[in-house]
């Protein structure tokens, strides 16, 4: 190993670390609480160390150089293996500490609070840090492996993972009480073709799963309107916008005070299961694996959870779900 890489601080990691993710000296300054001039020497530093440049400007833009992106790999790593050692420190004393960082897609959001509320029970040391994104954005995360965990429903099948499905994630036709098909019976997904269906964002999993579900049941909707969030369907839904298809978790509270009606639609809802995912050969935290054996585990715990939200009592019920 070269010599000079020995004299490579933690600090100046962090402050390189800093730049590669704002892609910024003066957004690191910032966020480091330092000096646009003490960044910018922390990584004339580093880079005397490495013996090649990191960073460079193409326009106005800053991009990292090979030697940065394997700098990055490696401090990565440098950094997941102190977490792992805190934890395991903490373990020692008897207690599990440190930090679960958890990415789940958009429509996990609503349940995902109350899974780890009851981690929490046994684990009451334990932070969170959460990310919200639809499934192209997590699938692009599982690339990068920025999170210790990923929570989705469609699991990838080109990429090495370990996956274990622990919810059902039933996804509902959804209307407001005062629309035509909530005086019928029974339905099929054709009679809602009729009407505008609200749809989500392109890279949304449940939008895929939907259309590929209507596709397949050759239920095809001459009106779409793109709604950009859920929480933003939900209300278009209660405004009577249209129609939509939607998680039963992100709509458990309006239908339980009525601003929301499910359809009896024959052939919903769409069933599909949520996951938690990691790469696989990837080693896990501590806390990472704490929260993957409790899933398997805690099968009673997991199962009040899922009937609650089927029957709109998960949580207090004070806030809305677009809250959490």
């Amino acid at each position: 190993m070269r010599k000079s890489l020995m004299r490579m601080t933690l600090r100046q990691l962090q402050v390189f670390n800093a730049v590669c993710l704002s892609r910024s000296y003066s957004r690191a300054a910032e966020q480091m609480a330092l000096t646009q001039p003490a960044v910018s020497l922390q990584i004339r530093q580093l880079e005397e160390l490495v013996g090649q440049p990191l960073f460079e400007y193409v326009g106005k833009k800053l991009y990292l150089t090979d030697a940065a992106e394997a700098l990055q790999r490696a401090s990565s790593d440098i950094f997941d293996r102190l977490e792992s050692l805190d934890m395991q420190l903490s373990d020692l004393q008897g207690s599990l500490q440190g930090q679960l960082n958890l990415c789940v897609e958009s429509s996990a959001k609503y349940f995902v609070p109350h899974l780890f509320a009851e981690f929490r029970r046994h684990y009451p040391e334990v932070s969170l840090n959460l990310t919200v994104v639809n499934h192209s954005l997590a699938v692009r995360r599982l690339t990068l492996s920025r999170d210790d965990l990923m929570i989705m429903s469609q699991v990838p099948q080109d990429m090495a993972l370990d996956f274990l499905p622990f919810l059902n994630n039933p996804i509902v036709a959804v209307a407001p009480p005062d629309h035509a098909l909530c005086t019928k019976d029974a339905l099929q997904l054709q009679d809602l073709t009729a009407y505008p269906l609200l749809v989500r964002e392109k890279g949304s999993g449940t939008r895929r799963a939907c259309e590929e579900y209507c596709h397949q049941k050759r239920a095809h909707f001459a009106q779409t309107l793109e709604i950009g969030s859920l929480e933003s369907q939900r209300e278009a839904v209660i405004a009577g916008l249209g129609l939509a298809l939607l998680p039963r978790h992100a709509v458990r509270l309006e239908l339980q005070h009525g601003l929301l009606r499910e359809l009896p639609v024959a052939e919903l809802p769409l069933q599909r299961s949520w996951c938690v995912v990691n790469l696989r050969g990837r080693r896990l935290s501590p806390v990472a694996q704490a929260f993957v054996d409790f899933i398997r585990q805690e099968r009673a715990a997991l199962l009040r959870l899922d009937e609650g939200f089927q029957n709109g009592r998960a949580g207090s019920g004070k806030d809305r779900a677009g809250s959490a």
